[in-house]
């Protein structure tokens, strides 16, 4: 017989906790929680309008932070992305790992194809677009190991660094709250689906539903505002730069106010509709859509040399991982190359994306195992990255290498988006190769965007996550927010600190992130959810063996 007992808002009915009927008190009517939105917000803007001012002065102090911590601890950002993949190797492989994140007899909502379209999208998103097009150039001209820049050797390990940055020490960072967040969404049903609830079985029901928790969900917010308002920024010259190219116009505020809206307008549609019309659909398009576009550059363009380099990138890559994983310049006292300060803000500024990514692949892992959930986020977007990086940073490099493209001259003199509308100038069809480039990377941004104010939304809502989908007004006003920010940020010139600070942001969701992890097992621990919560077969090979 189950038996019944009070525990704060909620109650234990065996091995599980439901939402008291009497729970709702306060919030009961309330659309949002205003106790974690608006502090949030207000240390945005609190952070943003200072800042903003005194640009000048504030990224050069943020900038000496920075350093600091690139020469105090890199060590330990290189650790922490190991150890996370660890972790996830050891949940997957584990008896942990055949845990299903719902009723173990019901089907995935997702077929594979589109859930790894989903993940891809919120994972990698535009900024691989960027990556694979300019980030060898930044590698070629400061090489590590000792390398002689714009060598052969340093354009080999240019690409290989930018795959290495989409690979599986970030994915890893990305993934590995979500075994707690799905866990207590899908099999415990908690009704808020938020840090501090994954906590509740670590510090307690005083501490979730106090001070304690509001301060763990409002870091989270802060660093996923931030981050929002800085992704919308940064995407936004993708597109620019191509139109300022395609119609030999000059880049302004207006024309980045335009595709600005633009956008706001095609991810808040998205959003509205929800997951399954919208972020589904456009997410699995645009794997269609990028795949069309990798296949142009190949025939189009250098498709054999493309081929040859991305096979040497990945020799080199696999030849080095190891290498870079661990690099940290110790020998060198005169101040960190490319790739050791790059390594320790790319992960830094994961983690700040990490809560997020982590919060969402949970809420569409319903059916899936801890396992599949896991190995699904590392390998493929990790596997998109790859091509995508092959594809474009080969189209690049060759450019470089037949002068087709001044490559350096342009990111010397000028900005590096600028080099992204040259090199696609250089292939055949040009204008075609322009536009759809800009499409790719509109969706691309949209997914995750959508995904971003989808999720923010359920994590302020007040109803029930575990039945219900966060209200359209909700993702819509989530939308406007971060819109609004992005443009004043924007116009006044300060995105380039707040960028910094939603890197520091990171430091905190590093140990929030270790917290859920060791949450994840001990609920699936306190439940025998290796048990009680597998699909039908692996119950029966268990009692077989």
């Amino acid at each position: 017989m189950e038996t019944s007992r009070k525990e704060g808002r909620f109650c234990r009915l065996g091995g599980f906790f439901v939402l008291r009927r009497d729970s709702e008190g306060p919030d009961k009517g309330r659309l949002i929680d205003y106790r974690i939105f608006v502090p949030s917000l207000l240390v945005i803007i609190g952070i943003s309008i200072p800042f903003s001012i005194y640009e000048e002065q504030a990224t050069a102090a943020l900038n000496q932070t920075f350093d600091t911590i690139v020469e105090v601890f890199s060590w330990g950002y290189i650790w922490y992305a190991i150890l996370l993949l660890g972790a996830g190797l050891y949940l997957s492989f584990s008896k942990y790992g055949k845990v299903v994140l719902g009723d173990p007899n019901e089907k995935p909502r997702f077929t594979l194809f589109e859930y790894a379209s989903i993940l891809i999208a919120m994972g990698v998103g535009s900024t691989i677009m960027r990556t694979g097009m300019v980030e060898w150039t930044a590698v070629a001209n400061d090489p590590p190991f000792g390398l002689e820049p714009q060598s052969s050797e340093a354009l080999l390990m240019g690409n290989a660094y930018s795959m290495f940055m989409w690979s599986f020490q970030v994915f890893a960072i990305f993934v590995m709250a979500a075994p707690a967040m799905g866990y207590i969404l899908h099999v415990r049903k908690r009704p808020l689906m938020r840090i501090s609830e994954a906590c509740r079985c670590i510090f307690g029901d005083r501490f979730t539903e106090g001070a304690g928790g509001k301060f763990l969900d409002i870091i989270f917010l802060v660093s996923i505002l931030s981050g929002a308002a800085v992704t919308l920024g940064l995407g936004t010259p993708i597109i620019t730069y191509n139109l300022s190219k395609l119609f030999a116009i000059e880049v302004t505020f207006g024309l980045t106010m335009i595709v600005t809206i633009v956008w706001v307008i095609l991810f808040s549609l998205s959003a509205y509709v929800g997951i399954e019309k919208g972020i589904k659909r456009l997410s699995t398009f645009n794997m269609y859509l990028a795949g069309g576009f990798a296949l142009f550059i190949m025939i189009a363009g250098p498709g054999v040399f493309i081929l040859n380099y991305f096979t040497e990138s990945v020799s080199s890559l696999i030849t080095n991982y190891v290498n870079i994983s661990f690099y940290t310049e110790s020998l060198e006292l005169e101040g960190a190359s490319h790739v050791q300060s790059n390594t320790v803000f790319w992960f830094a500024y994961s983690a700040t994306w990490a809560m997020l990514h982590s919060i969402f692949a949970a809420k569409i892992s319903q059916g899936r195992t801890i396992k599949e959930m896991i190995l699904t986020y590392l390998l493929a977007p990790t596997l998109l990255s790859w091509v995508a990086t092959g594809v474009l940073g080969g189209l690049g490099v060759h450019r470089h290498l037949t002068d087709a493209v001044p490559v350096f001259d342009i990111v010397q003199n000028q900005d590096d988006m600028a080099l992204i509308p040259e090199i696609l100038a250089s292939l055949p069809w040009s204008t075609v190769a322009l536009v759809v480039f800009a499409i790719v990377a509109m969706i691309f941004l949209t997914t995750t965007l959508d995904s971003t104010t989808y999720t923010i939304a359920a994590y302020t809502s007040t109803k029930d996550m575990s039945k219900y989908e966060p209200s359209r007004f909700l993702r819509i006003a989530t939308a406007g927010i971060i819109t609004v920010l992005a443009l004043i940020l924007m116009r006044v010139g300060g995105l380039a600190p707040l960028e910094v600070v939603s890197g520091l942001m990171g430091l905190p969701i590093i140990i929030i992130q270790f917290l859920t992890i060791y949450a994840a097992k001990k609920m699936m621990d306190q439940d025998r959810a290796w048990i009680h919560n597998v699909r039908k077969e692996r119950v029966e090979d268990s009692k077989a063996s």
